[in-house]
């Protein structure tokens, strides 16, 4: 009888749960000040204090074992639908409550900290011809250290790293960075390779952070230039920032800021691809000309990019992006994938003043 209460206690406080952060959401700087710069730095640094010295993914083995404890549960209670079906709604309602609340405990209440370009005191509009002109400068601090790192301009470039030294190599960007914004101090390291990588493809991902043992996951199926990008890219996840797009911005300025200048190269690249997509979609004329200056072997990696995920493309990845999509918007992400376009609003305004 205790336990059949404590259940429906656990299932009727999550919409308790839900309503609570329409409300908080409304209080960005009180999550900003008591949880994002609070309560979570010191979770996050336990958690991989804990799990960031083992050599594995502890995260995946995690999510395998639920999997299997999920599917072991529904087939030992699904006869239970015919005689007691709201007590077998309830069990899972109560199990959705007790995750929902651990989630935004351990991580998820970062979704509603203030946003990063109040943090960082720029504006959050720019026009067209500011950004025709951020990624002009773009373009020639890509070309040039194309040049610098002793490519033909027509040829593509590839990391000499393992991905195993790009993990240590992208610690690097975030000492540099916390000089400044002390608030991207990134330490100890947990990041790892995915060992569901595979699914991740399939499913249109580049890697994930698992909020549950505070670990970064990479899809070590990307050998491209985006790998040293997307390995900063979970890493400020795991420094609290939630957002897709803030993320993307992190580990832009990460990468940029890397002494090493094949990492800086990845993240040049990454944000003018960002910038050059975004001029496709305002003025085509612009995108094309701004296009011819951009050397080929450029070109070349982002070609590779786009063949290694049309390679794995399938159904799944539509059903798996409107997922994200809607998981976006539920957490105060009102444009959902789309969002990732405030990228370019922070590069931008960031650089506006800023030499390259």
């Amino acid at each position: 009888m205790h336990r059949k209460r404590t259940r429906l206690i656990l299932a009727l406080l999550l919409p308790v749960q839900v309503l609570l952060l329409q409300i908080l959401k409304n209080f960005p700087h009180f999550v900003e000040t008591y949880y994002s710069q609070g309560l979570y730095p010191v979770i996050s640094k336990i958690s991989r204090y804990v799990f960031g010295w083992v050599p594995f993914s502890v995260g995946d083995i995690f999510y395998l074992l639920i999997a299997i404890l999920a599917i072991r549960w529904l087939y030992k209670n699904v006869r239970r639908l015919k005689y007691e079906a709201v007590r077998f709604f309830i069990d899972i309602v109560a199990t959705v409550s007790l995750v929902y609340f651990v989630f935004h405990l351990l991580w998820g209440l970062n979704y509603y900290r203030v946003p990063l370009h109040q943090t960082l005191d720029l504006d959050r509009d720019y026009t067209t011809e500011e950004l025709v002109s951020t990624t002009k400068r773009l373009i020639a601090k890509s070309n040039e250290l194309h040049r610098q790192l002793g490519y033909p301009d027509s040829v593509k470039i590839d990391l000499p790293y393992t991905q195993r030294e790009v993990f240590k190599k992208s610690l690097d960007g975030f000492i540099r960075l916390a000089d400044e914004y002390p608030d991207l101090a990134y330490s100890p390291k947990s990041i790892k390779k995915s060992g569901w990588s595979l699914g991740l493809t399939y499913m249109g991902y580049s890697g994930y952070y698992n909020p549950f043992s505070g670990e970064a996951q990479v899809n070590n199926l990307i050998k491209t230039y985006k790998f040293p990008v997307v390995s900063c890219h979970e890493e400020a996840h795991q420094i609290g920032f939630a957002a897709e797009n803030e993320a993307n911005f992190i580990a832009t300025l990460a990468t940029i800021n890397n002494s090493d200048p094949y990492i800086q190269y990845s993240g040049y690249i990454f944000a003018l691809r960002y910038c050059v997509n975004e001029i496709a979609r305002r003025d085509m004329d612009t995108y094309h000309e701004l296009l011819e200056t951009i050397n080929p072997g450029i070109l070349a990696s982002y070609k590779e990019m786009r063949d290694f995920w049309e390679k794995y493309k399938n159904p799944f990845e539509d059903f798996s992006k409107g997922f994200w999509d809607q998981f976006l918007k539920a957490n105060n992400q009102s444009r959902g994938i789309m969002s990732y376009s405030y990228m370019v609003a922070l590069v931008v305004n960031y650089f506006e003043d800023k030499p390259f």
